[in-house]
């Protein structure tokens, strides 16, 4: 239902932009469309990486790994792999909801999905290279302990 809503939104902007200017709307347009070309490897390979290491890792393993029954243990999994994973959030999410089905529970998933959102350990030299050492350091320290926080929140509430 969500996707419809959202589908019928854009369908109905693109209408309203085509209707104030559309040599506008056909630049924006062929932008969008060329964006989507030099999106769509990295959109495919993320989408294999996913298939396979879900066909790889079964739902036992998955469970047995970060599962609802593993406690702490599974969380400090979930969170150390979060950080070091680099994945955009179009993948992060549907991956939550892919281990969650595969028998994940609440808390490992959400430790995983908010460190790769916050955390970034892979694209640490990056940011020191544009900000500083201590700044990227701070950053990262600052937001591991904010997604500490946040799956303690969701271990509570769910």
């Amino acid at each position: 239902m969500t996707s419809i809503i959202l589908y019928s939104m854009a369908g109905l902007a693109l209408l309203i932009s085509f209707s104030k200017d559309q040599e506008k709307s056909k630049k924006s347009l062929k932008i969008a469309w060329n964006q989507f070309i030099k999106l769509l490897p990295s959109v495919i390979s993320i989408m294999l990486f996913i298939g396979i290491t879900l066909a790889i890792l079964d739902n036992e393993v998955i469970s047995k790994l970060i599962g609802e029954q593993s406690g702490i243990a599974g969380v400090l999994i979930a969170l150390v792999l979060g950080s070091v994973t680099l994945i955009p959030s179009f993948v992060a999410f549907p991956l939550g909801g892919a281990l969650l089905n595969a028998g994940a529970g609440y808390p490992q998933v959400a430790a995983l999905v908010s460190t790769v959102m916050a955390v970034g350990i892979i694209t640490m030299p990056t940011e020191m290279k544009y900000f500083t050492k201590s700044l990227a350091i701070k950053r990262n320290v600052s937001t591991f302990i904010i997604c500490v926080i946040f799956t303690i929140v969701i271990g509570v509430i769910m």
